[in-house]
């Protein structure tokens, strides 16, 4: 009978640390972050960056994800470089909101900007094509080369692509098979009800764009280190001097050119003294 309880202590103890086993890996699987499941890391970043989550926003910290279907938004002093699992990049501009890959379907839809400007930069592992796409309100990015800047401004409803490297296939949303190929150093304006061809690509403002894309790297470097300059001057100091008016003035008139007045006549002599 003592070897029959024995028995089943063992059996029991052997099912409960089999039990405990079971539960503590399960545990930790639940505890494994699902980032790479086409989700984005937050690998630098300065200022205020959130993302959406049932409307609401939530900071975001260097080496944070994003998830597919979430909303990307920056403050006014705020900018996030991204990665993706390929190694591709996309830096999100100050005062912009981006929609991460809005389409479950298909995640070559990488992009949705709905405000603001973005950076982006395609990795092509192997030499294979990178098929992914950035969308706007007004136009549709195909990706050919390597790193273009994409920009939209909702209140005048136009889309602006530069292309820095390689070649970039952009057409309208609303008529995909309106469409247009730029090459390094183009750009191009994409009007919600326009055809491409009126606004045409731009290729004499290179030295503007340049200049802007060193301005905005500059401005990101230096972002949390700015600080606001004290006015010169304060209220309640001196108070300018009126220059002056010439001479002879004081009692409101004066000579023409500011030449001082004509002397006065001299006094009249005195009446003479009365005959003693």
């Amino acid at each position: 009978m003592s070897r029959l309880t024995a028995a089943l202590k063992c059996a029991l103890s052997l099912g409960l640390l089999t039990g405990l086993g079971a539960t503590a890996f399960a545990q930790s699987m639940t505890h494994i972050p699902m980032a790479t499941d086409g989700a984005a890391k937050l690998v630098a970043m300065t200022g205020q960056v959130s993302v959406l989550r049932d409307g609401e926003p939530w900071a975001m910290h260097v080496n944070d994800y994003v998830q597919p279907m979430q909303v990307i938004v920056t403050g006014d002093n705020g900018s996030g470089m991204f990665k993706v699992a390929d190694g591709s990049t996309f830096e999100v501009f100050p005062n912009s909101k981006v929609y991460f890959r809005a389409n479950r379907g298909n995640w070559d839809d990488l992009l949705e900007l709905i405000l603001g400007k973005i950076k982006v930069q395609i990795e092509h592992l192997g030499g294979v094509p990178n098929g992914n796409k950035v969308h706007t309100p007004t136009a549709v990015i195909s990706v050919r080369g390597t790193t273009f800047d994409v920009e939209y401004d909702p209140d005048k409803e136009y889309t602006t692509v530069t292309d820095e490297d390689g070649s970039v296939e952009v057409a309208r949303a609303t008529r995909l098979n309106d469409k247009k190929i730029l090459h390094a150093n183009e750009s191009i304006v994409v009007y919600k009800n326009e055809p491409l061809g009126k606004s045409g690509i731009d290729k004499g403002e290179l030295a503007q764009r340049i200049v802007r894309s060193a301005m905005d790297a500059l401005s990101q470097a230096a972002i949390n280190s700015r600080m606001s300059t004290p006015a010169s001057g304060s209220m309640g100091g001196s108070v300018a001097t009126p220059p002056p008016t010439g001479a002879g003035d004081h009692d409101g008139s004066s000579t023409p050119g500011g030449a001082p007045p004509a002397p006065s006549a001299p006094p009249p002599p005195p009446p003479p003294s009365p005959a003693q």
